[in-house]
């Protein structure tokens, strides 16, 4: 299980071990390995991130104040570096197994993706990288000489795509992640009910 995974994802960093090593308890056996294994690790220069062991009640928490609608289904397990949140979610399921959504703060989308946990690491990540993290996205960004997000940050748009900012590199800044995700949630909670088109002038965020 996520042989593959180790093969092609290559770690870069690491929490503090006693953060990234805390006794996994998730709730789900599958992602208890993941994170006992991979807890609180970077790979390849920071394009995607295991959350640590300890952090799963809490991004379970930033991912429902975001998006309200998947409270009590998800459980966070990782992060890309455009600061989108993968989890499990209880509500969907493909082959039997719980399926994995993607949480785009940056957009306000939740994204289904059509396989279970040990699939995603071991063939979505690896086979289907531009899809799944956005490879050449990362590249243009790092071409214009841009940082790779170390642990506990992520590369943000400045101006969020649903408040009509530019899905380009040009509209991209290094965050941190938390804050990001503090921000998207207030953001998309004052914009949720807007129809479509609507012109926003000023937001102001506590």
């Amino acid at each position: 299980m996520f042989e593959t995974f180790r093969n092609v994802f290559q770690p870069d960093e690491r929490e503090d071990l006693a953060v990234a090593q805390a006794t996994p308890k998730s709730g789900d056996p599958e992602v208890d390995q993941l994170l006992e294994q991979f807890g609180g690790q970077s790979f390849n220069q920071g394009i995607y991130r295991v959350i640590s062991a300890g952090a799963v009640a809490r991004w379970a928490e930033r991912a429902t104040n975001a998006f309200p609608r998947f409270v009590g289904r998800v459980t966070p397990f990782g992060v890309d570096w455009l600061g989108r949140l993968f989890a499990l979610d209880s509500a969907r399921h493909v082959d039997g197994m719980t399926a994995v959504v993607m949480l785009e703060p940056g957009t306000g989308q939740a994204l289904e993706v059509p396989c279970g946990l040990v699939a995603f690491h071991d063939a979505e990540l690896v086979q289907y990288m531009e899809e799944a993290l956005a490879e050449g996205f990362y590249k243009k960004w790092r071409a214009t000489g841009g940082a790779a997000p170390r642990v506990g940050q992520c590369v943000g748009y400045k101006r969020p795509l649903f408040l009509g900012g530019a899905d380009t590199t040009d509209n991209l800044e290094l965050a941190k992640l938390e804050v990001y995700w503090e921000t998207s949630a207030q953001l998309l909670d004052k914009t949720r009910d807007l129809p479509v088109g609507t012109h926003v002038n000023n937001i102001s965020i506590n």
